[in-house]
């Protein structure tokens, strides 16, 4: 009987129209990206194929699709999931008939049934359809945790074969391990604890994230068959901001990591956003890391300043303009984090002859009071480049308030503008002819210096990429205008 093992991205679902209709050409063109890295199953219809968003009828065409496209050359476990045992029933017969080789069922959501019914459930389903049944527990989005000796009763039933666990909870694996690891494969369906999960016991891992990264998965997962933890704890260290955020925001960030990769796979369905389950933020981290690792591939991007013409490997995506120019002025925002600590970046960057060179003279020469600029420096009398004056925006009335603004806000601004022009985000060539003025918001409420220093540095990188990319454009702002907001509109 099938047994699930490897690596098998829990595949989106590719839209078209924004999100109105299933994007047959961008599905089968997907599944075939992901086979030609190596994955060892594809997953349709589970939580990051939006099934819940999707009628019966779309769900049962998704898995025809991929099944077509598929033809046997790897697993296709098919999700079958619903809140009812009747629903359920009906979609797992037609995944049985579609030529899966095994079916994912969610544990029943919403209604939340004692155990009594969560086992019934099941129990009904592999009774009354001969196909091999994965268990999948997922409790951040059902509502409903299923316990580990629910798990161990359930793995009794024969076509029962398998455990997709997205909790995040090494305890509950370590406990199902324990009790019948020799009876059903247990799959790690959370982005973050993969190794561990391998390491552990874990016959693979069923991620988000392998959508757009299933051969740094592979590897991962490689090196822990071949017995180098050491190789597999590196490369996920090298992922782990990556798949934190495909964790929290699951079919937002994983669409948004493929359209960022040129693979477009479409929008999400309401009330699934951008801004919302994967915030701007979020966003922005996001595409910085794909970068690092090299899944964005550098553009050349033509920059001109007055007579000078560059060309630089600027690290960017779709979303870049051809051509840079207009130096004279040029601005841009950044917010990063939440609560007391967040940070607010409201830049400019201009030449040093034209009116940001003005406004730093002056503002150098006559400061305002309780608003003193400050030289962004990275240690005592070495100055980042461009040169980088960093004002309050908050009207500063006391040393803590003064301590945090210039202490770790600044030491955050001062790398951010150091690792920008280090991977070309700022032109190194230009560096000279360039001052940056930087209004820096530090809440007077806040006290966490180390997370000042982290949401400064972030909103920083941010804002400076915004800025000299010109960004947001205009299709962005029609685009994000309905689901915009202030951000602390909804605080007291």
């Amino acid at each position: 009987m099938f047994k699930p093992k490897g690596i098998m991205p829990a595949l989106v679902t590719p839209f078209k129209q924004k999100g109105k209709k299933i994007d047959e050409e961008g599905m089968r063109m997907l599944v075939n990206r992901c086979i030609e890295l190596g994955v060892h199953g594809v997953v349709p219809c589970g939580t990051t194929g939006e099934f819940v968003n999707m009628t019966i009828k779309e769900r049962k065409k998704v898995i025809d699709i991929v099944t077509d496209e598929v033809n046997s050359r790897v697993a296709v476990v098919a999700g079958a999931g619903a809140s009812g045992t009747k629903q359920a029933l009906e979609m797992t017969k037609y995944a049985k008939d579609a030529g899966v080789d095994a079916a994912l069922i969610v544990t029943p959501y919403y209604l939340k049934p004692a155990d009594r019914g969560i086992y019934e459930h099941y129990f009904t389903i592999a009774s009354e359809v001969d196909l091999p049944l994965m268990l999948y527990n997922i409790p951040q989005c059902t509502g409903l945790s299923m316990p580990w000796q629910m798990v161990e009763d359930l793995a009794q039933i024969p076509n029962i074969i398998g455990l997709k666990d997205s909790s995040g909870q090494l305890n509950f694996i370590l406990a199902v391990l324990e009790k019948v690891r020799d009876k059903i494969n247990v799959m790690c369906g959370h982005d973050e604890i993969v190794v561990a999960a391998l390491a552990a016991g874990a016959s693979g891992a069923i991620l988000a994230s392998a959508n757009f990264i299933p051969d740094v998965w592979i590897k991962i997962y490689n090196n822990i068959q071949n017995g180098d933890l050491q190789k597999a704890r590196e490369l996920q260290y090298k992922v782990q901001k990556i798949a934190r955020i495909t964790a929290s925001s699951g079919a937002v960030g994983a669409k948004e990591a493929l359209n960022m990769m040129g693979i477009k796979v479409g929008h999400v369905r309401q009330p699934l956003s951008i801004g919302g389950e994967l915030t701007y933020e979020a966003r922005e981290e996001l595409r910085l890391d794909l970068e690092k690792i090299g899944k964005i591939e550098p553009k050349p991007v033509r920059f001109e300043l007055e007579k000078k013409i560059l060309v630089e490997r600027f690290k960017a995506v779709h979303v870049t303009p051809e051509i840079i120019q207009g130096f004279d002025l040029r601005v841009g925002e950044a917010l990063a984090g939440s609560g007391a600590e967040v940070a607010h970046i409201d830049l400019m960057i201009g030449l040093k002859a034209g009116p940001v060179g003005k406004a730093y003279a002056q503002a150098k020469a006559n400061p305002t009071p309780g608003h003193e600029p400050l030289v962004a420096i990275l240690e005592p009398n070495v100055l980042v480049k461009p040169v980088t004056l960093m004002v309050p925006t908050v009207l500063i009335k006391n040393m803590r308030q003064a301590s945090l603004v210039y202490g770790p806000a600044q030491a955050g601004v001062a790398k951010a503008v150091a690792d920008s022009l280090a991977d070309d985000s700022i032109p190194k060539k230009l560096a000279e002819d360039l001052v940056i003025i930087a209004n820096v918001f530090v809440h007077p409420s806040a006290v966490n210096r180390q997370r000042v220093y982290i949401n400064n540095y972030k909103a920083m990188r941010h804002a400076i990429r915004r800025t000299i990319e010109g960004r947001p454009l205009v299709d962005e702002v029609i685009e994000n205008k309905d689901r915009s907001k202030h951000p602390f509109k909804y605080t007291p």
